[in-house]
Protein backbone atom coordinates (compact mmCIF):
# COMPACT_ATOMS: atom_id res chain seq x y z
CA UNK A 1 0.00 0.00 0.00
CA UNK A 2 1.60 3.53 -0.75
CA UNK A 3 1.03 6.70 0.83
CA UNK A 4 -2.32 8.04 -1.57
CA UNK A 5 -3.62 4.25 -0.42
CA UNK A 6 -3.20 4.49 2.92
CA UNK A 7 -4.43 7.98 3.43
CA UNK A 8 -7.45 6.92 1.82
CA UNK A 9 -7.89 4.11 3.32
CA UNK A 10 -7.28 4.81 7.17
CA UNK A 11 -9.09 8.50 7.34
CA UNK A 12 -6.47 9.67 8.84
CA UNK A 13 -7.19 13.33 9.02
CA UNK A 14 -7.18 16.66 6.61
CA UNK A 15 -5.13 15.73 3.83
CA UNK A 16 -4.02 18.05 1.04
CA UNK A 17 -1.47 17.21 -2.15
CA UNK A 18 0.95 19.24 -3.43
CA UNK A 19 0.70 22.05 -0.57
CA UNK A 20 2.32 25.48 -0.14
CA UNK A 21 3.78 25.57 2.83
CA UNK A 22 4.56 29.58 2.41
CA UNK A 23 0.81 29.39 4.48
CA UNK A 24 2.27 27.39 7.00
CA UNK A 25 5.29 29.51 8.71
CA UNK A 26 5.29 32.32 10.14
CA UNK A 27 8.03 33.70 7.99
CA UNK A 28 5.85 32.61 4.84
CA UNK A 29 8.65 31.11 3.05
CA UNK A 30 9.32 27.37 1.93
CA UNK A 31 8.63 24.96 -0.89
CA UNK A 32 5.95 22.72 -1.74
CA UNK A 33 5.35 18.93 -0.16
CA UNK A 34 4.07 15.73 -1.46
CA UNK A 35 1.49 15.65 1.19
CA UNK A 36 -0.04 18.25 3.88
CA UNK A 37 -2.08 16.17 6.71
CA UNK A 38 -3.98 16.94 9.83
CA UNK A 39 -4.15 13.90 12.04
CA UNK A 40 -7.68 14.39 13.67
CA UNK A 41 -7.08 12.58 16.73
CA UNK A 42 -3.49 10.94 18.84
CA UNK A 43 -4.27 7.50 18.12
CA UNK A 44 -4.36 8.26 14.17
CA UNK A 45 -1.06 10.62 14.43
CA UNK A 46 0.20 7.20 15.29
CA UNK A 47 -1.16 5.11 13.13
CA UNK A 48 0.04 7.46 10.34
CA UNK A 49 3.34 7.92 12.09
CA UNK A 50 3.97 3.83 12.03
CA UNK A 51 3.39 3.70 8.59
CA UNK A 52 5.71 6.07 7.73
CA UNK A 53 8.40 4.91 9.69
CA UNK A 54 7.39 1.26 8.30
CA UNK A 55 7.57 2.15 4.99
CA UNK A 56 10.48 4.49 4.92
CA UNK A 57 8.99 8.17 3.80
CA UNK A 58 10.15 11.29 4.99
CA UNK A 59 8.12 13.30 7.13
CA UNK A 60 7.93 16.19 9.39
CA UNK A 61 5.97 17.43 12.06
CA UNK A 62 4.95 21.22 11.84
CA UNK A 63 3.51 22.90 14.50
CA UNK A 64 2.82 26.77 14.53
CA UNK A 65 5.49 27.42 11.75
CA UNK A 66 7.17 29.78 14.68
CA UNK A 67 10.38 28.72 14.86
CA UNK A 68 11.25 27.04 11.56
CA UNK A 69 12.87 28.24 8.60
CA UNK A 70 11.66 25.51 5.35
CA UNK A 71 13.95 25.72 2.20
CA UNK A 72 11.78 26.90 -0.92
CA UNK A 73 13.03 22.86 -2.44
CA UNK A 74 10.47 20.43 -2.75
CA UNK A 75 9.26 18.68 0.43
CA UNK A 76 9.48 14.98 -0.80
CA UNK A 77 7.56 13.05 1.83
CA UNK A 78 4.68 14.12 4.40
CA UNK A 79 4.47 17.18 6.67
CA UNK A 80 2.40 16.59 9.74
CA UNK A 81 0.68 19.50 11.11
CA UNK A 82 -0.88 19.03 14.38
CA UNK A 83 -3.53 21.70 14.31
CA UNK A 84 -6.22 19.12 15.01
CA UNK A 85 -5.07 18.12 18.10
CA UNK A 86 -6.69 20.71 20.52
CA UNK A 87 -8.18 19.26 23.26
CA UNK A 88 -8.03 20.86 26.37
CA UNK A 89 -9.24 20.05 30.49
CA UNK A 90 -9.16 21.56 33.19
CA UNK A 91 -9.63 19.56 36.62
CA UNK A 92 -8.77 22.17 39.38
CA UNK A 93 -5.09 23.55 39.25
CA UNK A 94 -4.33 20.72 36.28
CA UNK A 95 -4.49 21.89 32.80
CA UNK A 96 -4.03 18.84 30.20
CA UNK A 97 -3.75 20.70 26.62
CA UNK A 98 -3.21 18.70 23.38
CA UNK A 99 -0.18 19.73 21.58
CA UNK A 100 -1.80 21.49 18.53
CA UNK A 101 -3.71 24.18 21.17
CA UNK A 102 -2.16 27.69 20.30
CA UNK A 103 -0.27 29.14 23.36
CA UNK A 104 -1.89 32.25 22.84
CA UNK A 105 -5.67 30.93 23.06
CA UNK A 106 -4.36 28.97 26.08
CA UNK A 107 -3.09 32.20 27.92
CA UNK A 108 -6.44 33.52 27.27
CA UNK A 109 -8.62 30.29 27.94
CA UNK A 110 -6.89 30.09 31.50
CA UNK A 111 -6.59 33.81 32.60
CA UNK A 112 -10.65 33.58 31.63
CA UNK A 113 -10.80 30.31 34.17
CA UNK A 114 -9.48 32.06 37.03
CA UNK A 115 -5.73 30.54 36.61
CA UNK A 116 -2.48 31.80 36.98
CA UNK A 117 0.85 31.24 35.90
CA UNK A 118 1.27 31.05 32.62
CA UNK A 119 1.05 34.56 31.69
CA UNK A 120 4.53 34.56 30.74
CA UNK A 121 3.19 32.73 27.39
CA UNK A 122 0.72 34.93 26.09
CA UNK A 123 2.61 36.28 23.17
CA UNK A 124 4.68 33.08 22.06
CA UNK A 125 3.65 32.60 19.05
CA UNK A 126 3.23 28.81 19.03
CA UNK A 127 1.45 25.93 19.77
CA UNK A 128 1.80 23.81 22.60
CA UNK A 129 3.88 21.16 21.45
CA UNK A 130 6.84 23.17 19.72
CA UNK A 131 6.44 25.45 22.85
CA UNK A 132 7.68 22.19 25.01
CA UNK A 133 10.46 21.11 21.91
CA UNK A 134 12.13 24.71 22.48
CA UNK A 135 11.32 24.91 25.76
CA UNK A 136 9.84 28.53 24.94
CA UNK A 137 9.67 31.00 27.36
CA UNK A 138 9.82 34.88 27.74
CA UNK A 139 10.11 37.39 31.24
CA UNK A 140 12.68 34.81 32.57
CA UNK A 141 9.84 31.81 32.98
CA UNK A 142 9.49 29.12 30.62
CA UNK A 143 7.51 26.30 30.01
CA UNK A 144 9.38 23.93 32.55
CA UNK A 145 7.83 25.88 35.55
CA UNK A 146 4.85 24.81 34.83
CA UNK A 147 4.87 21.42 32.98
CA UNK A 148 3.91 18.39 35.04
CA UNK A 149 4.60 15.78 32.64
CA UNK A 150 4.01 15.06 28.85
CA UNK A 151 2.73 12.30 27.00
CA UNK A 152 4.63 11.86 23.33
CA UNK A 153 5.20 9.59 20.66
CA UNK A 154 8.90 7.51 21.04
CA UNK A 155 10.91 6.01 18.43
CA UNK A 156 9.05 2.91 18.31
CA UNK A 157 5.50 4.84 17.67
CA UNK A 158 4.59 3.96 21.67
CA UNK A 159 3.26 6.49 23.38
CA UNK A 160 4.57 7.40 26.67
CA UNK A 161 4.13 9.71 29.28
CA UNK A 162 6.84 11.27 31.56
CA UNK A 163 7.72 13.75 34.50
CA UNK A 164 9.25 16.59 33.75
CA UNK A 165 12.39 15.76 35.74
CA UNK A 166 13.05 12.97 32.96
CA UNK A 167 12.77 15.09 30.12
CA UNK A 168 16.03 17.49 30.33
CA UNK A 169 14.68 20.62 30.35
CA UNK A 170 17.28 23.68 30.54
CA UNK A 171 17.53 27.08 28.43
CA UNK A 172 15.52 26.78 25.40
CA UNK A 173 16.35 22.92 25.52
CA UNK A 174 13.99 19.62 25.98
CA UNK A 175 15.05 15.90 25.31
CA UNK A 176 12.49 16.13 22.57
CA UNK A 177 15.41 18.07 20.31
CA UNK A 178 17.64 14.93 21.06
CA UNK A 179 15.15 12.29 20.55
CA UNK A 180 12.86 11.32 17.52
CA UNK A 181 9.89 11.71 19.54
CA UNK A 182 6.74 13.32 19.19
CA UNK A 183 4.66 15.66 21.96
CA UNK A 184 1.17 14.66 21.66
CA UNK A 185 0.17 15.62 25.62
CA UNK A 186 1.02 17.94 27.88
CA UNK A 187 -0.10 18.50 31.56
CA UNK A 188 0.45 21.11 33.58
CA UNK A 189 0.01 22.86 36.81
CA UNK A 190 -1.25 26.28 37.74
CA UNK A 191 -2.59 27.94 40.40
CA UNK A 192 -6.00 29.48 41.58
CA UNK A 193 -6.43 33.22 41.12
CA UNK A 194 -9.25 35.16 42.86
CA UNK A 195 -9.07 38.30 39.80
CA UNK A 196 -8.93 37.36 36.61
CA UNK A 197 -8.09 40.76 35.56
CA UNK A 198 -4.68 40.88 37.07
CA UNK A 199 -3.92 38.25 34.68
CA UNK A 200 -5.47 40.03 31.78
CA UNK A 201 -4.06 43.51 33.05
CA UNK A 202 -0.34 42.08 33.05
CA UNK A 203 -0.95 39.86 29.48
CA UNK A 204 -1.98 43.37 27.98
CA UNK A 205 0.56 45.28 29.50
CA UNK A 206 3.00 43.01 27.20
CA UNK A 207 1.35 42.64 24.30
CA UNK A 208 2.07 46.46 24.51
CA UNK A 209 5.24 46.12 25.16
CA UNK A 210 5.58 43.72 23.01
CA UNK A 211 4.37 46.11 19.96
CA UNK A 212 6.68 48.42 21.19
CA UNK A 213 9.73 46.43 21.33
CA UNK A 214 9.09 43.54 18.32
CA UNK A 215 8.53 43.85 14.17
CA UNK A 216 4.95 42.08 14.46
CA UNK A 217 4.06 44.24 11.10
CA UNK A 218 6.36 41.83 9.40
CA UNK A 219 6.51 38.04 9.04
CA UNK A 220 8.98 36.64 10.95
CA UNK A 221 9.98 33.82 13.49
CA UNK A 222 10.45 35.66 17.21
CA UNK A 223 14.40 35.68 18.29
CA UNK A 224 16.38 34.06 15.81
CA UNK A 225 19.25 33.46 18.41
CA UNK A 226 19.44 32.23 22.00
CA UNK A 227 21.64 34.64 24.74
CA UNK A 228 25.31 33.58 25.00
CA UNK A 229 25.03 33.98 28.58
CA UNK A 230 22.02 35.60 31.35
CA UNK A 231 23.75 39.03 30.75
CA UNK A 232 25.11 39.08 27.50
CA UNK A 233 21.96 39.70 24.76
CA UNK A 234 22.35 38.69 21.02
CA UNK A 235 20.37 41.61 19.66
CA UNK A 236 22.93 44.00 21.59
CA UNK A 237 25.76 42.06 19.66
CA UNK A 238 23.62 42.24 16.27
CA UNK A 239 23.25 46.20 17.06
CA UNK A 240 26.44 46.95 18.40
CA UNK A 241 27.93 45.64 14.89
CA UNK A 242 25.67 48.39 13.21
CA UNK A 243 23.57 45.68 11.51
CA UNK A 244 20.02 46.57 12.01
CA UNK A 245 18.29 47.26 8.90
CA UNK A 246 20.82 45.15 7.34
CA UNK A 247 19.37 42.85 3.99
CA UNK A 248 20.09 40.40 1.90
CA UNK A 249 17.66 39.80 -0.36
CA UNK A 250 13.55 40.04 0.61
CA UNK A 251 15.10 39.09 4.30
CA UNK A 252 16.42 42.54 6.86
CA UNK A 253 17.47 42.31 10.41
CA UNK A 254 14.75 44.68 11.90
CA UNK A 255 15.35 48.24 12.44
CA UNK A 256 13.27 47.35 15.88
CA UNK A 257 14.81 44.85 17.29
CA UNK A 258 18.41 43.46 15.87
CA UNK A 259 17.38 39.42 16.94
CA UNK A 260 14.72 39.38 14.64
CA UNK A 261 15.04 38.67 11.03
CA UNK A 262 11.76 39.95 9.25
CA UNK A 263 10.88 38.84 5.56
CA UNK A 264 10.33 42.21 4.62
CA UNK A 265 9.59 41.89 0.80
CA UNK A 266 9.30 37.98 -0.46
CA UNK A 267 11.79 36.90 1.04
CA UNK A 268 13.19 33.00 0.38
CA UNK A 269 14.08 30.74 3.00
CA UNK A 270 17.69 30.89 1.69
CA UNK A 271 17.74 34.52 1.73
CA UNK A 272 17.44 34.20 5.59
CA UNK A 273 19.79 31.64 6.67
CA UNK A 274 22.07 33.46 4.36
CA UNK A 275 21.23 36.52 6.36
CA UNK A 276 21.78 34.66 9.61
CA UNK A 277 25.47 32.77 8.45
CA UNK A 278 26.59 36.55 8.01
CA UNK A 279 25.29 37.71 11.85
CA UNK A 280 26.98 34.31 13.07
CA UNK A 281 30.32 35.29 10.82
CA UNK A 282 30.32 38.76 11.68
CA UNK A 283 29.40 38.11 15.48
CA UNK A 284 32.44 35.34 15.96
CA UNK A 285 34.89 37.82 14.13
CA UNK A 286 34.28 40.49 16.51
CA UNK A 287 33.40 38.59 19.83
CA UNK A 288 34.29 35.27 19.68
CA UNK A 289 31.14 34.29 20.43
CA UNK A 290 29.57 31.56 18.57
CA UNK A 291 25.76 32.21 18.83
CA UNK A 292 23.20 30.12 18.80
CA UNK A 293 20.30 29.51 16.15
CA UNK A 294 16.76 29.31 18.16
CA UNK A 295 15.35 28.52 14.43
CA UNK A 296 15.35 25.25 13.25
CA UNK A 297 16.28 24.60 9.51
CA UNK A 298 13.58 22.45 7.18
CA UNK A 299 14.35 20.64 4.58
CA UNK A 300 18.09 22.57 2.76
CA UNK A 301 19.79 19.29 2.41
CA UNK A 302 22.86 19.59 5.08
Amino acid sequence: MNIKEFLEKENIGEVRVDEELTKHTTYRVGGKCNYFVQPSSIDNLVKLIKFLKDNNIKYKVLGNGSNVIVSSNVFNGVIISLTKLNNVEIDGEYVTVEAGFSVIKLSNYLANNYLGGFEFASGIPAQIGGAVYMNAGAYKSDMSEVIEEVTFIDENCNLVTLPKEKLDFSYRHSIFQDKDYIVVKVKMKLYKVKDRDEILTLMNDRRQRRIETQPLEYPSAGSVFRNPAEDIYSGKLIEDLGLKGFSIGGAKISEKHANFIVNYNNATAEDIKKLIDLIKEKVKDKYNIDLMVEQEFVNFGD
